[in-house]
């Protein structure tokens, strides 16, 4: 008897967060985290809940200007080393998006293994901003190539990472940071003081600074001066920027 050949996963994107605009000018990817090793599917609940209050927020501050959000559903929860499993599906993503909207401006918005999709998969060419929220990254090993940076060229790119971070070193974003700023001056990067890897303790101001930073990226509204000063500072400043608290109630929007 003959076997029945195993289905191909493929990636997908989620329905549109909140209510779709008339005409879609920008759109936001959402990147759920993952796991450093798995062949499993990702849970949708589960892997979705951690960029859902985020795409939220995002739709509603930006449907005037036509602004829609997907949640990216991937083939597996794993990176799995040289497959970049994530990054593949992020990438593939942003071809969809131009497949269904044509040529809009792209925000590529992930958190913790999503963030490290993001950044991987930002030279794609709708791709004008990204936005990685306590980004896993591997630890740094002269035996193997240093995570790239030269995709974030002519993107902007804002880090946001909590200091008591104890599931991926907040030393290794700025780092990173540091090397990609060499090459593209449009990078920032915030560091949440206290917090620790889910930025739960001042989700009101993550929140509200993701905002500012990717509406003003895709729509150019400008930033507020706090984004604005940490994308202009040279280093270390700029990618030391620390985040206020109460960031948000009294912004110029």
């Amino acid at each position: 008897m003959a076997q029945q050949a195993t289905p191909v996963r493929r990636a997908r994107l989620g329905r549109t967060l909140g209510t779709e605009p008339t005409a879609v000018s920008g759109v936001v990817l959402l990147l759920p985290g993952g796991e450093e090793t798995s062949a499993r599917r990702p849970s949708p609940m589960l892997a979705t809940a951690s960029v859902r209050a985020l795409g939220r927020r995002l739709t509603r501050a930006g449907r005037a200007d036509g602004l829609v959000a997907h949640v990216v559903h991937y083939r597996f929860r794993g990176w799995n080393g040289s497959e970049e499993n994530l990054a593949r599906d992020a990438a593939w993503a942003a071809d969809e998006v131009v497949r269904r909207y044509g040529d809009v401006s792209l925000c590529l918005a992930g958190v913790d293994m999503g963030a490290r999709a993001a950044l991987h998969a930002a030279g794609h060419d709708a791709v004008n901003s990204v936005l990685a929220l306590a980004p896993w990254l591997p630890e740094e090993d002269v035996a193997v190539p240093a995570e790239p940076v030269r995709q974030l060229a002519g993107r902007r790119v804002m880090i946001v990472h909590g200091t008591n971070d104890e599931r991926t070193d907040p030393e290794l974003s700025f780092r990173l940071a540091a090397r990609a700023k060499k090459a593209n001056r449009d990078v920032c990067r915030f560091e949440v003081h206290s917090d620790g890897h889910g930025l739960s303790q001042h989700r009101g101001e993550v929140l509200a600074l993701a905002e500012d930073f990717v509406l003003g990226a895709l729509f150019e509204r400008g930033f507020s001066r706090p984004v604005e000063d940490a994308l202009a500072a040279p280093p270390p400043l700029g990618l030391r920027m620390p985040l206020a608290s109460g960031f948000g109630r009294s912004l110029r929007r």
